[in-house]
């Protein structure tokens, strides 16, 4: 890419509107570092697509970055697609995010690609779902998902309702590379083509995705019998506001109590620093509403509602959060068991996916139920590639990331606040016509399998230095590794930046394994100027060596 002083020049000269124009000379005049991150490149897809800060330039999210990365999409469907080609297009509740989606509409109308735009926001995992209902092409979803309110975001899908994966989102981002002027976009009808219907998708689609969400369920008996079951629910100001107290409702729980003052939809995030159910400061109001209320078990959903997090309260009555690891752990227990009481694990063929940063508890119960544990890299859209890649060999029963996303069943290709907020419901009945509290079938099965305990700590590095800086923490890492880890000899080094060794496509993700069992995966962010280092240790003392790998590897 050019000097980012010369891009910025460009769109001073380009065909950019006055308001673009002078946001550039503002930089250029007073904030020559913003300057520098603003042009130094472009956004890459990363595991979660196109996603920056608002604001001018190459490196940001506004009306051009998004028109040119659908006029890319546009051209590699029409060069690739053969027939009527349709894409289906969704957007939470950021600012911009409306703009977004209805410019990603016109620009794919302009070049005779038919567009069904949903008729206001909706979660991601209902744009994957309605994908696939209206045998469309491709899919857009804009959103920066759990980022904070400066970010917005664009995830492109592909006809399966999955996330697009290799070869095709390269093949995209090399479409998008091509595209350097305005002019290049499409963002008005074009003398001689004919301009694509755009149809507006509604509640019908809401219907079809709650009607087969919700038969998912595995203990309606149960359900009916703790319907009062006391559940606090958040959307944190996003998508989840209307459907996930819905599909609650209809799986039978009567008493989901809302926090009123985050029902609001709202792309400021009022209420909260950073809308990401993953971080306790935003899980705080449906607490204090819980406790308020006498509740046992809390819901919270990030902006585009594919992700959820929960809290329970332990043995002694305190209402404590916990991590996607412990979640997705019990919950694959439950679901495992259930299937076998069901029958429905005999001659399935069923088999579960987790990603390679995703606790190792979860392989451990797969294999106590004789069921196939695929493991993948960091992003759902690889569980999904999972699932297409079996399809009429096998049945996909769940999978789960430690990022908060889960997934059960084949209606939706992405991870699932609504099915998981289901089936977390679900099993706390469940665990209460057992006499157990989620808390206490957690500690059940950390009985069963062995303690395991993980942390995920990130260091920010922002703009291009930041960048620098993290690649070479990477370089560091593969040159000299770690010879002792918490106190245990290094026993195995993988490095997915080796495909050839790894089986799986290529990364810039190291993992290390000590004699003992434990293991530290390290990987820069694919949408944010984060390196994330993800702990893992096994055994009685595992809190203990958690400490002692975060002690050794942050610094």
């Amino acid at each position: 890419m050019a000097d980012y002083k010369t891009v910025a020049q460009s769109w001073l000269d380009g065909n950019f509107d006055a308001e673009t124009k002078a946001e550039v000379k503002k930089l250029m005049e007073t904030d020559p570092v913003g300057l520098e991150d603003a042009f130094y490149r472009n956004l890459e897809f990363g595991t979660g697509g196109l996603r920056g800060i608002m604001g001018v330039g190459t490196n940001r999210m506004n009306k051009y970055t998004v028109g040119m990365a659908t006029q890319g999409l546009a051209n590699y469907i029409k060069a690739n697609v053969k027939g009527n080609a349709s894409v289906c297009i969704s957007h939470d509740s950021r600012n911009n995010s409306r703009l977004f989606a209805e410019i990603s509409a016109e620009v794919l109308s302009n070049n005779g690609i038919k567009v069904y735009l949903f008729e206001s926001l909706r979660p991601t995992p209902e744009l994957s779902y309605s994908i696939r209902l209206k045998k469309a092409t491709a899919g857009i979803m804009v959103t920066a998902s759990h980022n904070p309110k400066e970010y917005n975001g664009y995830k492109v899908f592909w006809e399966d309702g999955g996330q697009i994966t290799a070869p095709v989102d390269k093949d995209i981002v090399n479409e998008v590379g091509k595209i350097t002027d305005p002019a290049d976009v499409r963002f008005a009808p074009v003398p001689g083509v004919a301009k694509a219907p755009i149809e507006i998708m509604g509640e019908e689609v809401d219907e079809c995705y709650l009607r087969d969400i919700t038969s998912l369920a595995l203990s309606p008996d149960v359900v009916k019998k703790h319907a009062d079951l006391k559940i606090v629910y958040t959307p944190l100001h996003g998508c989840g506001v209307r459907l996930m107290p819905e599909a609650l409702k209809r799986i039978g729980f009567k008493n989901v109590i809302m926090v009123k003052e985050q029902m609001v939809s709202d792309g400021n995030f009022p209420t909260v620093a950073s809308p990401n159910p993953e971080e306790p400061a935003a899980m705080k109001m449906a607490i204090d509403k819980a406790e308020e209320v006498g509740a046992d078990l809390v819901m919270a959903t990030d902006p585009d509602a594919d992700r959820l997090g929960i809290a329970v309260r332990n043995d002694e009555g305190k209402i404590v959060q916990l991590t996607g690891n412990q979640t997705w752990s019990f919950l694959t227990y439950y679901v495992l068991t259930r299937w076998k009481e069901l029958g429905k694990l005999d001659g399935a063929n069923g088999y579960v996916v987790k990603t390679i940063v995703t606790s190792e508890l979860i392989a451990a119960i797969c294999k106590s139920f004789g069921v196939k544990c695929y493991n993948v890299l960091t992003g759902f859209k690889y569980i999904a590639e999972v699932v297409k890649r079996n399809e009429g060999k096998g049945v996909f029963i769940c999978g789960g990331e430690e990022s908060y996303g889960f997934n059960l069943g084949e209606f939706v290709r992405d991870k699932c606040a609504q099915v998981a907020g289901i089936m977390v419901a679900e099993c706390a009945a469940w665990a209460a016509e057992q006499g157990m509290t989620l808390w206490q079938l957690l500690q059940k099965v950390y009985k069963e399998y062995g303690l395991y305990v993980e942390k995920m700590v990130y260091i920010v590095r922002k703009g291009k230095s930041g960048a620098e800086e993290i690649q070479k923490i990477m370089a560091d890492y593969r040159a000299c590794p770690p010879k002792v880890i918490a106190g245990s000899p290094l026993a195995k080094v993988i490095d997915y930046n080796k495909p050839e060794e790894t089986g799986l496509p290529k990364s810039n993700v190291l993992q290390f394994f000590n004699e003992a069992g434990d293991v530290v995966s390290v990987r820069p962010s694919g949408t944010e100027p984060k390196i994330k280092f993800y702990f893992g240790a096994t055994g009685s003392t595992a809190p203990e060596k958690i400490e002692q790998l975060k002690a050794q590897f942050i610094s």
